[in-house]
């Protein structure tokens, strides 16, 4: 299944997309007409997309044991540092 997220975002009159049975979509604007869709720019969209949450869920990963080592710089042991994080 294609992530439609960067049909919609390049193409902002894009009300609704559906997957068609041979693996292509086909995008639809408010008033029902097809729209035409570039797809190596849309599965290019895609994978910047996938590739910002990766670094977001990485980044969050980084704070969270910046985070546990500033603790432990100021003298919280690990269970003190899981009991305030939950982690």
């Amino acid at each position: 299944m294609i992530n439609h997220d960067g049909i919609y975002i390049l193409y902002s009159n894009v009300v609704t997309v559906f997957d068609n049975s041979d693996g292509s979509v086909t995008a639809y604007d408010k008033d029902k007409n097809i729209v035409s869709i570039n797809m190596d720019l849309v599965n290019t969209k895609n994978s910047e997309l996938e590739s910002e949450i990766e670094q977001e869920k990485q980044d969050v990963e980084t704070k969270k044991a910046s985070g546990k080592q500033k603790l432990k710089d100021l003298g919280l042991d690990d269970d003190e540092i899981q009991a305030l994080m939950g982690a």
